[in-house]
């Protein structure tokens, strides 16, 4: 499917969901996009606007957008949207127009508190706004449009979970080779440029900044987190953690993947490496168990929280999971504690069709650090693997 039939999939969906959220336009209002991003441009128009542009959908269908004379050739090639209309001068009178012709009672735009992925209105088209609105009924008609773009960026058509779907195979498949060439004796960089090499040879981009994409934690001595490989030498006896994903035709894939450097005379890992194994995947087991339509982020979060401090691990300082698609963390809601860091997006509710990550972890002194993460599609009665879960522990000697 190519990328103009994705956005087009996407623009087919929004009217049902502004039904869903009482909301009669969606206003989508943009600086030149290649140096201002705004999120929500890669799915409801496919295509960088150089000029002020404005995109309005609404819950009856219609589809106007307004641009620059000179971006409107490449908007009409998607064919999302059937009344492009065109200006020179300014983008207000054009603007003003279309929501006269409109008549909203609600106008939703892209700010929120909560979600990285609905906050793409810069301030300064803020400010731009509300000169264009001042003295219409219209300015006192705006709200946040934080759950429509929530439910947009997570309700994934066939299309995208298909793309999801690639990109995850794709890294197991880099995965497998790794795992075939890992060895006592390297370094974590060196571990890094294997995955570095095949990501190339396919074509393709880590799904993160390629300096921390690998993640490579090997051993105690290296603490868990948004980090890049070092010079720290892989030994038997230690535990070796990556954190990796790709981006594929422009979707995500997000997995960690753990080693054990058999010790000399082991043919298994020691107990206490079977046991912070045993214990993630039975916090991990309790999130999915939970994981289905109309559960809030949060209740998913609690259980699989509640699994691994029972077994006698520290309460994990993160969340069990986020949404995937276009962006490794991909807005929505999230699978965590309501903490005030993550505002309103753990009381999210689940929907059907949103692609989450499971993740957790535990320490274990000496060793190193047992952490795993699997990408799940949530199902009308609970979730698909997506991956192929590491259920056994990968032994390397």
């Amino acid at each position: 499917m190519s990328d103009e039939a994705i956005v087009r999939e996407k623009l087919d969906q929004v009217p049902a969901i502004l039904e869903g959220q009482g909301v009669d336009v969606w206003l989508t209002f943009v600086h030149e996009t290649a140096v201002t991003p705004d999120p929500c441009i890669e799915l409801i128009v496919g295509t960088n606007c150089t000029w002020q542009s404005a995109f309005l959908l609404s819950r009856s269908g219609e589809r106007i957008a307004i641009v620059g004379r000179f971006d409107a050739p490449g908007l009409e090639a998607i064919g999302g949207y059937s009344d492009v209309r065109v200006y020179d001068e300014s983008v207000r009178p054009a603007l003003l127009e279309a929501l006269e012709q409109l008549n909203p009672g609600t106008i939703a735009l892209n700010y929120s508190a909560s979600d990285p992925a609905a906050d793409g209105l810069t301030h300064g088209m803020w400010l731009v706004l509300q000169e264009t609105l001042a003295g219409t009924p219209y300015a006192d008609r705006l709200m946040s449009s934080a759950h429509v773009v929530a439910a947009l960026r997570g309700r994934k058509t066939p299309g995208e979970i298909e793309r999801i779907r690639a990109a995850i195979a794709e890294t197991e498949e880099i995965f497998a080779l790794v795992s075939a060439q890992m060895a006592p004796g390297l370094k974590e960089t060196e571990i890094a440029a294997i995955f570095h090499d095949e990501v190339a040879r396919r074509g393709l981009v880590t799904a993160w900044e390629p300096g921390q994409c690998p993640a490579v934690d090997a051993g105690p001595e290296k603490s868990v987190g948004h980090t890049g490989p070092t010079e720290l030498q892989t030994g038997p006896g230690m535990l070796v953690h990556t954190d990796f994903g790709v981006v594929k035709d422009s979707y995500c894939s997000d997995l960690q993947r753990m080693w054990y450097l058999l010790d000399e005379g082991e043919s298994e890992p020691p107990e206490e490496v079977t046991a912070a194994w045993n214990a993630v995947w039975a916090s991990m087991d309790a999130g999915a168990a939970v994981l289905r339509p109309g559960v809030q982020g949060h209740e998913v979060d609690a259980a699989a929280r509640a699994r691994l401090v029972a077994a006698g691990y520290d309460e994990p300082m993160h969340a069990l999971g986020h949404q995937l698609g276009r962006s490794v963390h991909d807005g929505g809601t999230i699978l965590a504690p309501l903490w005030d860091r993550y505002g309103d997006a753990p009381r999210g509710l689940v929907e059907e069709n949103q692609v989450f990550t499971l993740e957790y972890g535990a320490p274990v002194p000496r060793r190193g650090f047992v952490a795993l993460e699997e990408d799940v599609l949530v199902t009308a009665d609970g979730i698909e693997w997506l991956s192929t879960p590491q259920r056994e522990l990968w032994l390397v000697g």
